[in-house]
């Protein structure tokens, strides 16, 4: 999974929010639109090639000057949006900058 494939199928709607990225965009309040953005535009911050439900990764962006997160993976020939969040501490310094490194960064 690459930035290209990615950002095409946020462009033509072959995208689905699993019921966790519902709930947490309900909570934080996060817009569709600020998820397709970041979809669109993010960079891949992490990937996680040995995840048990299938590769996957962490794209990050600024939408309406407020860092977001975005970890997709891929359901069938669909993108899935696993779940979406805003970053801070104690886990994030900035959007970019993991407080521990956990994960390797691409």
């Amino acid at each position: 999974m690459d930035s290209l494939f990615i950002s095409e199928k946020a462009r033509k709607d072959e995208y689905d929010l699993s019921a966790h990225a519902h709930q947490e965009r309900q909570e934080e309040q996060i817009t569709i639109e600020e998820i397709e953005k970041i979809l669109l535009k993010g960079d891949i911050l992490e990937k996680y090639l040995n995840d048990p439900r299938g590769q996957s990764c962490l794209v990050a962006g600024i939408v309406s000057d407020e860092p977001l997160h975005v970890v997709c993976g891929t359901r069938k020939e669909r993108l899935l949006v696993v779940t979406v969040y805003r970053p801070k501490l104690p886990v994030w310094l900035d959007y970019k900058t993991r407080a521990k490194e956990v994960k390797s960064r691409v």
